[in-house]
């Protein structure tokens, strides 16, 4: 059970309503932007992304273990020609979240991503915790993560997605600040919505993420934790493709977020063989970038 974390007003069942909805009322879905047609007559939007952390978790805790660090290298040393291979053999664009240090520590990667036609998204400076850091730190670290990427791959990005899905009370007013497209951090739908700050509109497209449309909560270890991978290959196969089966079903967004370090090793990549070929078995499934689809919900939301 989680304990309360302290407030200045106090324990939850004492607070004010004023305080319970203005916490809810922070970052909230508003307009639902799911679009009455994907282009060319799609039924159903896929949009793959990766979190290409690589090194940047173990540093973020400051853990000096080359062998934690060398599991981050295996998603940019082995994994990466692995994932670019089977896009551009399928044809297919994703988008890859990059902490800043990630690219930095491997710029030729990042430029050949985009290179690929690949979007290039924020996903932090180091991968950093946003609720445990003050507001002007977690504002100076995304500000400086936009220009270091778009200092590596020439692209300057359009969308962030939070480390770890960790977007603090403030992450919101930075994003708006940033004047960018679109975040996916946020999990209130399956489909596109316009995000609300207090109640109003923001013009903020929220792509929304799952746990369960996220290979780190299967393939995750930790040796000295209980994180262990005890899902095998094929049944997190089931779960994305039954995820995608629901999406088609109801003409919608079908999100799948991947790490290399997680998606790359041999016996994980045919998940995401299988995954795209259902999707182009189907005939009318729309490959996309976040901001491609983030870009068209905007314009053509009902």
């Amino acid at each position: 059970m989680t304990e309360p974390q302290h407030h200045p007003a106090g324990a939850p069942w004492d607070w004010p309503e004023h305080v319970w909805r203005g916490v809810v009322e922070r970052a909230r879905a508003g307009r639902n932007l799911r679009p009455r047609a994907w282009p060319n007559g799609a039924r159903c939007a896929v949009a793959l992304s990766f979190d290409a952390d690589h090194e940047t978790i173990p540093l973020r805790d400051a853990d000096e273990s080359p062998m934690r660090i060398s599991q981050g290298q295996y998603g940019a040393r082995a994994a990466m020609p692995r994932i670019r291979s089977l896009l551009a053999r399928e044809n297919v664009k994703a988008t890859f979240f990059y902490p800043a240090v990630s690219a930095m520590l491997h710029p030729e990667e990042a430029r050949g991503v985009a290179g690929d036609g690949h979007e290039i998204g924020i996903h932090s400076w180091i991968h950093e915790r946003n609720t445990a850091l003050p507001y002007e730190v977690e504002r100076d670290l995304a500000f400086r993560a936009a220009d270091a990427l778009e200092r590596v791959t020439g692209q300057r990005p359009v969308g962030m997605r939070t480390a770890s899905w960790d977007f603090s009370p403030r992450t919101l007013d930075i994003i708006r600040e940033m004047g960018l497209l679109y975040d996916s951090s946020l999990m209130a739908d399956d489909d596109p919505y316009e995000l609300t700050a207090n109640g109003e509109p923001t013009g903020i497209v929220e792509l929304p993420p799952e746990w369960i449309r996220d290979d780190a909560v299967y393939f995750n270890m930790n040796r000295f934790g209980g994180l262990r991978p005890y899902t095998p290959p094929s049944a997190v196969a089931e779960v994305f493709l039954a995820e995608l089966e629901g999406a088609y079903a109801e003409g919608g967004l079908y999100l799948l977020t991947m790490h290399p370090h997680h998606i790359g090793h041999r016996s994980r990549m045919p998940v995401l063989e299988k995954v795209i070929a259902a999707a182009k078995a189907k005939g009318d499934c729309w490959f996309a970038t976040h901001a491609e689809v983030a870009a068209w919900c905007k314009q053509n939301a009902v």
